[in-house]
């Protein structure tokens, strides 16, 4: 596993390096770019911008520039934020903390969920829990997550049960530790709940199918032969071969829920990584838009190699 795990890094630095080709190269290949708009500005003199394409070396061909880009890569600077202003690690930084929080939040929920109700609807195939549950699985896949922050912001607006949009409220530095934690968890329920619901959703139906496939199995009906009790028949042999292409799903779902959640953060006002590469895409921000890209394929590679080890650990014919 060891001498795995050492080649899939390895793998991933060429990886790497293709998806930010292909991210740079698409960015230089759409119409006009951040200093367009700058130009229409009569309080911005020519001789500023023309000094800062030079500092960035953006008058040059685009192999260049991405040579450029690499170079500043490699001693760690990702290179500046022409929309906000600052280096692109430190608006990164100010908005990774956030993503990452409701991301992992988003997935906790989802498995929590997922797993016992997938047990659930495929132990009970054809009768009421499967059927309820199913049908809320289709209605919240069916449902844009946009939507479904709406609804419950306009709740929340209602019954001043939860905050509306943000991260923390206007008197959160006057609030103790304990009273700032609360404040922090009430403001992620729903963005959180949104996103966890949505995923949550999808994997109840692949559990559910795993678990029946994997009990109508030769080894299942095989092991209840020998007189092997029911639980054990459930836990200890269907789940574990169910689970597999659920661990494969997990390698996809922090990047997924890093893209998914834009319209999400955009609408409940989570300043997240989401609505940041939104913004930096819609502004032309080139180095921000390469900074949210590198991070965003990190993750993917991570979640796949985290995966891959899950799956090595749970079944010993892919760990040997």
């Amino acid at each position: 596993m060891f001498a795995t795990i050492v080649r899939r890094v390895m793998i991933a630095v060429p990886l790497l390096l293709g998806m930010s080709f292909v991210t740079f190269l698409f960015i230089d290949l759409a119409p006009g770019d951040y200093f367009d708009t700058l130009r229409l500005n009569p309080e911005i003199s020519q001789s500023t911008l023309a000094q800062y394409e030079k500092q960035f070396m953006l008058d040059q061909p685009v192999l260049i520039q991405y040579g450029a880009w690499l170079g500043r890569l490699a001693r760690g600077d990702l290179g500046y934020s022409f929309a906000f202003r600052a280096p692109v690690a430190r608006v990164i930084g100010t908005r990774v903390g956030n993503t990452l929080v409701l991301a992992l939040t988003a997935m906790v929920i989802a498995w929590i969920g997922a797993v016992p109700l997938g047990i659930l609807c495929a132990t009970r195939r054809g009768r009421w829990p499967d059927r309820t549950f199913g049908f809320f699985a289709v209605l919240a896949m069916s449902v844009p997550t946009f939507f479904s922050a709406m609804l419950l912001l306009y709740l929340a607006s209602q019954t001043g049960w939860l905050p509306i949009g943000g991260v923390r409220s206007s008197n959160f530095a006057s609030l103790s530790p304990m009273a700032q934690w609360w404040d922090v968890a009430q403001h992620l329920v729903i963005p959180s709940t949104v996103l966890g619901l949505s995923s949550m959703a999808g994997l109840i139906r692949v559990l559910r199918g795993n678990m029946l496939e994997a009990l109508a199995s030769p080894f299942i009906l095989a092991a209840r032969g020998r007189g092997v009790s029911e639980q054990r028949v459930l836990w200890s042999h269907a789940l574990p071969n169910a689970l597999n292409p659920m661990i494969t799903i997990f390698g996809y779902e922090l990047s997924g829920l890093l893209s998914g959640a834009a319209l999400t953060e955009i609408i409940c006002n989570w300043p997240g990584l989401g609505s940041l590469m939104l913004t930096a895409v819609r502004q032309q921000d080139l180095f921000l838009v390469m900074g949210d890209m590198l991070i965003g394929g990190v993750l993917l590679l991570l979640g796949n190699l985290l995966a891959d080890i899950g799956l090595a650990w749970l079944d010993p014919r892919i760990r040997f």
